[in-house]
Formats: structure tokens, sequence, C-alpha cells
């Protein structure tokens, strides 16, 4: 008999004890490790209802930093993560899974982390997403994949009186590889509504989601650099 592809599920959990005792910790240790924090554009972030938070990707201190300044804190809700796979093993992936990640290979993304990441939506829950797909530090907004356009327009497709909505988050470190007493700035856009573009189909409106937001992430990347000079890279 023909061998079949079997499909991997994926889920994802936030534990009721390690997630408020997590956000607790880093509503310390982030302040006391780097230096200044700086967050703008928090009124933008809903309280309520499905919503991705689209964050420009620049070090591995971004999910700490995104959760810190959207996240139970700020809103009372708790985060799921999309992240790469490398991230899920090992005691680090012991945390991640326990705190809303899940995997997804933005090359390939696989149907199951597609299908989960639009079912968290369908439930109303916030999902951070880094478009880009990897951390740059060349100090320009990279091209985004596809991956979030998919989700966004398959999540609208089930939502009968309401809007997904895409938070465009620019973050800027004053290092290209932070480190303790390094500032950071995060700026949070306006939210996109997605119902907005799901009237053609998802052929059309998916390359013109994404690049919209890609120019958003630019815009608010570049309110960044005007406002500091960009940083050497160091070894």
């Amino acid at each position: 008999m023909p061998k079949t592809d079997k499909v991997t599920p994926v889920s994802s959990r936030i534990s009721p004890w390690l997630s408020p005792l997590l956000y607790f910790v880093g509503r310390y240790f982030l302040p006391f490790y780097f230096g200044q924090l700086n967050f703008t554009g928090q009124e933008n972030l809903p309280r309520t209802g499905p919503v991705i938070l689209a964050s420009t990707h620049r070090s591995r201190w971004d999910g700490l930093i995104v959760a810190y300044a959207t996240g139970r804190l700020v809103t009372r809700r708790d985060l799921r993560f999309i992240v790469s796979a490398n991230e899920t093993g090992g005691l680090q992936g012991w945390f991640v899974r326990r705190m809303g990640g899940f995997p997804l290979d933005p090359e390939h993304p696989g149907f199951s982390s597609l299908r989960h990441s639009v079912e968290l939506l369908c439930q109303g829950e916030a999902l951070a997403i880094f478009p880009e797909g990897d951390i740059y530090r060349d100090g320009h907004v990279n091209p985004l994949k596809p991956g979030l356009a998919r989700i966004a327009l398959q999540a609208q497709s089930h939502q009968s009186d309401s809007s997904v909505k895409i938070v465009p988050i620019s973050i800027d470190y004053a290092q290209v590889y932070p480190s303790c007493g390094c500032d950071v700035k995060v700026k949070i856009g306006s939210p996109m509504d997605v119902a907005d573009y799901s009237h053609a189909s998802a052929k059309k409106s998916a390359p013109k989601l994404t690049a919209d937001l890609e120019a958003i992430l630019k815009e608010l990347h570049e309110e960044r650099v005007s406002q500091n000079s960009l940083p050497t890279p160091t070894a």
C-alpha cells in the first residue's frame, strides 16, 4: 500500500501558573536589565477580539519585549506566539510551549500550524507574529513572508460581524546586539482592518495586505531612525 504523509497536529497552551509568574518577573527584570524602555502607541492595542501583533524582528529578546509591551500587563491578554522550530526545543522550548508558543516554518509553513493560527484568531485570541520570518540586524525592514496575510484573511472569512485586526509594531534597540543597559524603543501603530481586504480573492488581496503592512512597518521604522542614529554593528 502507498505511504501517506502524516500531518503532525499543532497546539499551544497558556500555563495558568507559569504565565502570571513570568509576567510578574518580567515586569521587574526587563526594566532592570535594559536601559530606558520607551513604548508609544499602546492605546492602539485592542483589548478584545482577534488580533495579530506584527512586529519587526531584531533580537531573540523581541518575544519578551512584545509580551511586556502588549500582553497581560497592558491589555490583560495572554499572547500566542508563532516561533521557529529551533525555539521549541530544550529548556527554552519548555517555557515557550507553556507561554503560548508553537512552531511554524516561514519558508514552508505547514498546514497544521496555519490551521492552528486561524483557530486561535477565530477564538478571539491575540497572536504575535514576526512577519519578516527571521532576525535581521541590517537596519532595514526586510520583505515580509506571505504567511501572515494568508492566516489573517482565512480567519477573517470566518468572522461574520467583526474584523480581524493587525497591529504593526517596530522594535528599535540602541545596539545591534542588545546587551545589559541597552535602550529599547517600541512604536505601536494603528490597527489595520483585515475586512478591508476580504472583498477580493485571496490571490489578489494577500499580496496587497502584505505590501501595505510592509509599508507601514517601514514608516514606523523610519520614524525611529530619524530620532536615533543607526547603531554600529559590534561583534
